[in-house]
């Protein structure tokens, strides 16, 4: 079921933003946090078919829309680590999860308190020095004579536009200092343990059935532990 929820803005006030439920009151509920920026796009597809196999095992799944992400109508450049962290604390309050799943660099944003996993978690720092490398790519192929440190340089003073996401200075000094995984408490589930190739490494949003599988059957496997 598709829903609204209300997501706490900085000073005040919510936003609605969209929320994805396969929700039926039972006993356990894991919400999901997305991967940020393209990771986000290549990853819906397959969140939503480990939540459809979750359902199956019995086991509740909630995904929120966070400020700037996804279907969000509020800006991502005014968007910052410390809101999404906030977001992220009110949706569980909000859907009563018990536990939490994150995607990719979805990490920095967990836990909130809650138990759970961290699928191939990655920092900001790293995430932000790929999405630089290939924006110092594009522009060489324009003819233009620009490095990465400029890049870095200039997206600490004035926030950068990476290939189509908005990132204030704020959040992308956030990003670039983010070089450690912050101590949620959260499982790591790494790749191996799924198997097969990481879809954030295909050129096109995609899924994997038997990744899904896996990733489901593992968390599923846990929750059933006394």
């Amino acid at each position: 079921m598709l829903m609204e929820w209300p997501c706490p803005l900085p000073g005040g006030g919510t936003s609605n933003e969209l929320l994805l439920t396969l929700k039926q009151d039972r006993a356990q509920c894991v919400l999901m946090i997305p991967p940020l920026f393209d990771e986000h796009n290549k990853f819906r597809r397959q969140i939503v078919e480990v939540m459809r196999r979750l359902d199956a095992a019995g086991i509740d799944c909630v995904l929120p829309d966070l400020p700037g992400c996804n279907e969000s109508i509020r800006p991502l450049a005014e968007q910052t680590l410390a809101n999404w962290r906030n977001a992220a604390q009110a949706a569980i309050q909000h859907t009563g999860a018990s536990h939490m799943l994150t995607f990719r660099g979805g990490a920095m944003l967990g836990s909130g308190g809650l138990p759970g996993w961290k699928y191939a978690p990655q920092t900001g720092a790293k995430q932000l020095r790929g999405m630089i490398r290939a924006a110092v790519i594009a522009a060489r192929e324009l003819g233009k004579d620009i490095s990465s440190d400029d890049l870095m340089a200039r997206g600490r003073t004035n926030g950068l536009n990476l290939a189509g996401w908005d990132v204030g200075p704020q959040l992308f000094s956030e990003l670039a200092d983010s070089d450690e995984d912050p101590p949620s408490g959260l499982t790591e589930i790494a790749q191996s343990d799924v198997g097969g190739r990481g879809l954030w490494l295909r050129t096109e949003p995609d899924e994997d059935a038997d990744q899904a599988d896996a990733l489901a059957q593992l968390i599923a496997k846990e929750l059933a532990a006394p």
